[in-house]
């Protein structure tokens, strides 16, 4: 069963592109930053700090097997691989890339999305060799309210090793502590059980259902949102 959450489909030829988010007051911040999520100080109470991940580029979370990292032209064989898998792509919101032109198409998109402060999407590499397994995806963030949309991806040939368990406990780290957001969001298609469970696994709930939300490929497609509030959350133990 597909690894996915629906994230944001950019502007490359048979793509939908997403709606954008409220607009964002930019902040300059160091290139690279290298953090996990118990490393970094919590958002001022109330408060979202935009800054944490609106620097020159997204900021690097280590965890024990992987790690969220900035997307580099040399990952472009990578995305081409993820999104041209149809298994993979199934329950997304677009078709299946088919050209390798298309996954630079895509790489570009996700830098203007990110400098546009729209977009922010890591690769998920893995640690042992840093190549690019996955992708996890926070868009629709709303710094008003603090909440925001979070989507994934994953490679079918790492799937059932708890890869993206690991990279969305880091990413969610990131959002309600130092980002200070109170609230999480996700799309899944209802067909997608393993998504699903993964999400529910980490305390998001179903709340409630979007039907026919989706055109993709001709095949409309049904929605189920799901939210994470930030006290609901558990962190991991530590190993």
């Amino acid at each position: 069963m597909s690894s996915t959450a629906r994230a944001p489909a950019v502007d490359v030829p048979g793509r939908v592109s997403a709606g954008r988010p409220p607009a964002l007051q930019r902040h300059t911040g160091p290139a690279g930053v290298t953090s996990s999520p118990a490393d970094r100080r919590p958002a001022p109470p109330g408060r979202c700090d935009i800054a944490v991940i609106a620097g020159r580029r997204l900021p690097t979370l280590e965890g024990d097997r992987v790690r969220l990292r900035w997307l580099r032209e040399a990952d472009v064989p990578a995305l081409m691989e993820i999104f041209s898998d149809e298994e993979v792509t199934r329950f997304w919101s677009s078709p299946p890339l088919t050209r390798t032109s298309q996954a630079r198409t895509l790489l570009r998109e996700i830098r203007r999305g990110f400098r546009e402060g729209r977009l922010f999407e890591w690769g998920l590499a893995l640690k042992d060799n840093d190549r690019v397994a996955g992708t996890l995806t926070l868009w629709q963030l709303d710094v008003e309210n603090r909440r925001a949309e979070i989507g994934f991806a994953l490679a079918r040939n790492v799937w059932g090793r708890g890869l993206m368990r690991e990279g969305l406990n880091l990413a969610i780290g990131l959002c309600f502590g130092a980002l200070g957001l109170r609230r999480l969001e996700a799309d899944v298609d209802p067909r997608n059980t393993a998504s699903l469970r993964l999400l529910e696994s980490l305390g998001f709930q179903a709340e409630g259902l979007m039907r026919e939300r989706w055109n993709t490929g001709g095949e409309l497609q049904d929605s189920v949102l799901l939210g994470l509030l930030a006290r609901e959350w558990v962190r991991p133990a530590a190993p």
